[in-house]
């Protein structure tokens, strides 16, 4: 029903890890596309607790002369499993994938990244061009691009499981949080905080937990691949501009499903901050894919004038503004004109919620669909 767009780790016939969240898929894509490789599942006690207790053990499992590819899945479980990948590389040039939807306890100290012998690739939620005719923008929306959950009968029952059994669960294991239940609380807080400038005094006072313990939350959401922090454009600013980074959930239907909701609510703020996830998840996934080496950033001044995406590299400037609105006013601009006059050599998008696509005063305006199926042609 999709094809993935991450086709550079096999082209180059070398070892790799390959790192995404849990649920984007790694598992299903790499056992379509290498029927012959030999698996070893970290999340099977069977093989994690024979590899914690003898790495060496590794080396008895793979059959003398084998040539093809051997995937350790998850090895952030045994990461003293990495010397050994280490030196079967060098005795016998066997090839490697390495995947994970951790990066805590390979960032410890003496952890063996395999020196540089192999590269690092991330798999992201789906999008719109792996969709094809599938893709249904109202619907991704609300249910994400994590692959079971877009295809689900029952999206909410998968996106709830999905924390209870996969986020929690994980927590728990690895004894990454003392309070679980202050953790839970802080999700929901920092689902508040999706698509602004991050706050951490003010996320620890709502959910009730000190500032620097909400600083070691942020961190285990970043660890576990779960979320971005978006950092300003800053080069050669000419005006007076914040500096702080933007908080996104990595995935528009984790977000919505974090998110509390009352009667007090306004729909609009959260259909906004889900739109600029949606959007923001593209640009992640085609910018990795396509190695296109962007910048991602967000601009924002002092006074309020804003722009929400500003992308910059050897193959392009761009500055893109996410609007839900069909008919776009002067008034909506007021960022995306500051931003132009600063720098009238970037490309100005008006990404918008209408069916034709226009020009006006330097900007294009693209419909939000249009957009999403040619934005690898628009970034290339």
């Amino acid at each position: 029903m999709f094809t993935r767009s991450l086709h550079r780790p096999l082209s180059f016939n070398k070892s790799f890890f390959l790192f995404g969240p849990r649920g984007t898929g790694k598992t299903e894509w790499l056992k379509s596309s290498l029927p012959r490789a030999l698996y070893f599942d970290l999340l099977k006690a069977k093989w994690r607790n024979l590899f914690l207790a003898d790495p060496g053990e590794l080396e008895k499992h793979i059959p003398a002369g084998f040539a093809d590819w051997i995937v350790l899945d998850e090895v952030q479980k045994v990461p003293s499993i990495l010397d050994e990948v280490h030196r079967l590389i060098e005795t016998y040039s066997y090839k490697f994938i390495l995947t994970g939807s951790s990066a805590r306890k390979l960032k410890q100290k003496n952890v063996n990244l395999l020196g540089g012998r192999a590269r690092t690739y991330n798999l992201h939620p789906l999008i719109a061009n792996e969709l094809g005719s599938a893709f249904d923008i109202k619907k991704y929306l609300y249910v994400g691009g994590l692959p079971e959950s877009y295809l689900s009968d029952d999206a909410d029952e998968f996106l709830q499981s999905y924390i209870s059994t996969y986020l929690l669960e994980e927590i728990t294991q690895e004894s990454l949080v003392r309070n679980l239940e202050g953790f839970a609380r802080f999700l929901q807080s920092a689902s508040l905080a999706q698509g602004c400038v991050l706050n951490m005094s003010a996320v620890a006072r709502d959910c009730a937990v000190k500032q620097k313990t909400v600083v070691n939350y942020f961190s285990i959401l970043d660890d576990l691949l779960m979320s971005f922090h978006l950092p300003a454009f800053m080069r050669r600013a000419k005006r007076r501009l914040i500096q702080h980074p933007k908080f996104y959930l990595f995935d528009v239907g984790i977000y919505r499903t974090l998110r509390p909701r009352g009667l007090l609510d306004n729909y609009a703020e959260i259909d906004g901050a889900a739109l600029e996830t949606l959007f923001l998840q593209h640009l992640h996934a085609i910018n990795d894919y396509y190695n296109l080496g962007y910048q991602l950033n967000y601009w924002r001044t002092s006074d309020g004038r804003e722009v929400d995406f500003v992308l910059y590299g050897e193959k392009g400037f761009f500055a893109f503004e996410i609007k839900r609105k069909s008919k776009i006013q002067i008034s909506d601009l007021r960022g995306l004109k500051a931003f132009q006059a600063d720098y009238p050599q970037a490309k100005c998008y008006v990404v918008f919620g209408g069916i034709e696509k226009e020009y006006k005063e330097k900007i294009t305006f693209l419909p939000l669909n249009t957009c999403l199926q040619n934005l690898l042609e628009i970034l290339s």
